[in-house]
């Protein structure tokens, strides 16, 4: 076992990111497949990790209560801006949701006192063990597998699909919106509040526009179709820089042109059931023709 006590040691934080990456993936797929290009996430993402942090450090909240915190603030702030914001759709909608990014980072830059400002939070309490991002990853898994298949899955579905006609179909379509936006938000906190607690400091740049468009790159990379889509998608990139690490100084543009690459010729993204079914229906047709 010494060989997994190496590993272990060099790559704990990199495994464990592969969770938290994966929970933000979902986190956005939620609003995607209801139709939505909210791009909220990383700073639902920072809301979490900060409010998780402040629990632990300043009122010594044992560590299931922080991660509660951590979920139910930007839950509430969810709610609050959605409001407004969901009555919006497409760009506008991720305009809006952009800027609300961005009012989160700068309030955090100017309330030093609470949150370091520019400086972060440094110090916070190494808490999370590798069973605790795997069990957010399973359990999260298992509650959207069962939500999708279920009224809420379908209404989701029809919303997607054509929003005005699931209204006509007694959908309510604000309501759903909303729900879906929500528990974006709980994903994304539930992230950020694992994620604190594992990397000992947290920054306003680490939940900026450039942290969202990522967010967006793993579920759109993986594909939206499925579940497996989004945590594919977040594997892939939080993977692909240490794989990448040979190229040294080209490492960016690898990355950058793999990622095109997939967009033009996977535009579903790589995880696409009805284009595997399409496969296997002409391996099967194939096969009968050649006998």
């Amino acid at each position: 076992m010494d060989w997994f006590n190496n590993f272990w040691a060099v790559y704990s934080n990199l495994v464990l990111t592969l969770g938290t990456n994966a929970l933000l993936a979902l986190s956005i797929y939620l609003t995607l497949s209801c139709g939505m290009l909210a791009m909220a996430n990383a700073a639902f993402m920072g809301i979490g990790a900060y409010t998780a942090a402040l629990l632990t450090m300043n009122y010594d909240a044992p560590f299931a209560v922080s991660l509660a915190g951590g979920m139910a603030a930007p839950a509430l702030i969810a709610f609050i801006i959605g409001k407004p914001t969901l009555r919006l759709s497409g760009v506008y909608l991720a305009m809006a949701t952009l800027g609300f990014g961005e009012v989160v980072r700068v309030l955090i830059l100017n309330t030093e006192d609470l949150t370091g400002g520019a400086l972060g939070l440094n110090g916070i309490p190494q808490l999370t063990q590798w069973w605790h991002v795997a069990g957010a990853v399973v359990i999260s898994l298992a509650v959207l597998w069962r939500l999708r298949r279920s009224k809420v899955g379908r209404a989701f579905e029809a919303i997607k699909e054509d929003e005005t006609a699931a209204g006509l179909m007694g959908i309510n379509v604000t309501g759903y919106k909303m729900l879906a936006f929500v528990l974006g938000a709980v994903l994304a906190g539930l992230a950020g509040a694992l994620n604190a607690h594992l990397t000992f400091f947290i920054g306003p740049n680490e939940f900026g526009f450039d942290r969202g468009v990522e967010i967006l790159t793993m579920a759109i990379l993986g594909g939206i179709n499925g579940l497996i889509g989004p945590v594919l998608g977040s594997t892939i990139l939080t993977l692909l820089p240490e794989m990448l690490r040979a190229f040294d100084a080209f490492r960016l543009v690898v990355n950058g042109l793999i990622l095109v690459l997939i967009v033009l010729f996977l535009p579903k993204g790589i995880w696409d059931p009805m284009r595997f079914r399409r496969w296997f229906r002409a391996g099967k047709t194939r096969s009968a023709s050649s006998t």
